[in-house]
């Protein structure tokens, strides 16, 4: 871990610097992919599957009986927790639904707008070292209530061919049905261009590894949309005196332990809290069953002290974390300074954690400083919204002239003349 001590403010671009790959190679690799899958299909797939995944597969389609039977290979507990999230996930994304309002802008002319669900969507769901069957609620329950007609689900299969039973699990609770054993960027492939056994979709969701990262920027290229750009997991701790090392290590190594290329970073304006956390960290990675992991993403992590919790909030705006914790006194007073950050969580007990999993919130959230300018999944993302305005004939005469006017000085005359022809 690298510490820093009230670092001067030119020096911050480097210190926000996230991990890089080469970029060029992955390209590379994502464009043959997206080939085969073009040219063989359903083959190509199945090849990846034994290539990337050790997995010997015939079907690529997840069968009912498969779905059915998962219920059992997961504990009660385990279910009841999922249904208790899926509930408050429910809740929450529901409260994002908007009644139509017409507004009247001059007397006769009345404008609205109306949500219309993406038709198709495809979900990703990661399944190697971490099955991420809590992102089948964040992605899957506003796909539900946005009203998407066809939700398709992939997600890799392990070395014997089978999908986590918890995965599937969750995706029948939230009513998916179509789910595919394909994983890595040959998913995104599949789901861009469509094969024998794969729909074609509108729009493509989830997180994933940096191939995967790599192949939902180049279905935008075929015309299909993605959630976001994204990168590794990270987390921004802000501490004063008041923090509790003991509880911002746990954060930090919360999101530490998502894979070695995830970056964390904490700030405090407390000589003694900082040491204490550094601690803190070096003692509870000892526990951790991922701490490899753990300890490779600390590597490209940093320990900060600066003088105030307004210099703290001004280097956060700057990196626009994906998650950003406020474990200060008073937090009310800081929260219109925040600019920059995908999910924000304020006090000693908002633990990241539960934006993750039961709270409500989605933990689909933009990462890489994508935070300064998209906002993370909502009932929003699964919706395109679209226009209406009617003019009756006493709306046309009110605002006729304004729209002759304006097309006549931007040479459009076709333009004027559908006005003027009707204003006759």
């Amino acid at each position: 871990m690298n510490i820093y001590k009230n670092p001067e403010k030119e020096t911050w671009s480097e210190l926000t610097k996230r991990p890089t790959f080469k970029k060029q190679e992955i390209s590379e690799i994502i464009e043959e992919i997206f080939s085969e899958v073009e040219k063989n299909g359903d083959l190509a797939l199945i090849k990846y599957a034994e290539k990337f995944d050790s997995a010997k597969i015939k079907d690529l389609q997840v069968t009912a009986t498969e779905i059915d039977e998962a219920a059992d290979f997961i504990s009660e507990d385990l279910k009841l927790a999922i249904q208790n999230a899926k509930n408050n996930i429910k809740k929450f994304h529901a409260s994002q639904e908007n009644e139509i309002q017409k507004i009247e802008t001059t007397k006769g002319v009345v404008c609205w707008r109306e949500n219309r669900a993406i038709e198709k969507v495809g979900i990703y769901i990661p399944g190697g070292t971490a099955p991420l069957f809590s992102t089948v609620l964040m992605l899957a329950i506003p796909a539900q209530l946005a009203g998407c007609k066809e939700i398709i689900l992939c997600t890799p299969p392990d070395n014997n061919g089978n999908i986590n039973p918890a995965i599937l699990f969750t995706a029948k609770l939230c009513g998916i049905s179509k789910i595919f054993k394909i994983g890595g960027a040959q998913a995104i492939a599949a789901m861009t261009l469509g094969t024998e056994s794969v729909p074609e979709v509108y729009k493509i969701f989830g997180p994933g590894n940096q191939f995967v990262v790599a192949a939902k920027d180049c279905a935008q290229k075929f015309g299909v949309a993605i959630d976001m750009p994204a990168g590794p997991s990270e987390v921004l701790v802000i501490a004063d005196k008041n923090a509790v090392p003991e509880f911002c290590a746990a954060d930090l190594l919360s999101q530490a332990e998502h894979g070695s290329d995830s970056q964390v970073i904490f700030i405090s304006t407390d000589f003694k809290v900082l040491n204490e956390t550094i601690d803190e960290v070096k003692k509870q990675i000892k526990e951790l069953p991922r701490n490899e992991f753990a300890q490779k993403s600390l590597d490209n992590s940093h320990f900060i002290l600066l003088n105030s919790v307004d210099d703290a909030l001004e280097f956060s705006n700057f990196y626009a974390p994906e998650h950003l914790i406020l474990a200060i006194e008073n937090f009310e007073n800081y929260i219109d300074k925040i600019q920059n950050a995908g999910s924000v969580f304020l006090g000693n007990y908002s633990c990241e954690s539960a934006g993750d999993y039961a709270s409500g919130t989605n933990h689909t959230l933009p990462t890489n400083a994508f935070a300064k300018n998209y906002s993370g999944v909502s009932l929003d993302s699964f919706v395109k919204k679209i226009t209406f305005q009617n003019l009756s004939k006493e709306g046309l005469q009110n605002l006729g002239k304004t729209i002759e006017i304006m097309a006549e000085a931007e040479g459009l005359l076709a333009h004027k003349n559908a006005v003027s022809i009707r204003l006759k």
